[in-house]
This record gives structure tokens, C-alpha cells and sequence, in this order.
């Protein structure tokens, strides 16, 4: 649970990077997926990691749509694929 939490603020964190237009768009779906996902259970590793890939992959492709540097996502990196 730590560790989406973590993931989740960092998530958040790179929402502030976008453009300002887009940022309540990007806050809210993170918090959707965050939220539809919190029923996984715990001691389910592969579908856990699987979830903070796919975290990492999908905050990526955002931050390449809007131009943003791809080393802000580098926290998140430790954080969901390490």
C-alpha cells in the first residue's frame, strides 16, 4: 500500500508539469486508476508489478505527448520498477 501511495503523489507530481489546461484531466484519471485498482490484493506480486509498470509506461506517454523531459519521470521509475 506504501508504495502506490508513493507512486500515486509522484504521479500527481508530474501532473503539475503539464500544461496547465490539462492538469485536472490528467489529476482525476491517475485518482480513478488508483482508486478502481486499491481492491488488488496485496500479496499478488505479479499483478502488482505488472500495475506499477503500466503506471510508469502510461505517465510516460503522457509526458511525451505534452513535450516534457522524460528524466522527471525518474523517481517514479524507482519507484514503480524497481
Amino acid at each position: 500500500m506504501e508504495k502506490a501511495v508513493r507512486a500515486y503523489a509522484e504521479v500527481l507530481r508530474l501532473v503539475r508539469r503539464l500544461p496547465k489546461d490539462s492538469r485536472g484531466y490528467y489529476a482525476k484519471y491517475a485518482r480513478e486508476n488508483f482508486v478502481n485498482y486499491r481492491e488488488v490484493d496485496p500479496s499478488d506480486s505479479s499483478t502488482l508489478h505488472d500495475l506499477f509498470q503500466r503506471t510508469y509506461t502510461h505517465s510516460l506517454w503522457v509526458l511525451h505527448k505534452y513535450s516534457v523531459d522524460e528524466s522527471a519521470a525518474d523517481k517514479l521509475k524507482g519507484i514503480c520498477c524497481a
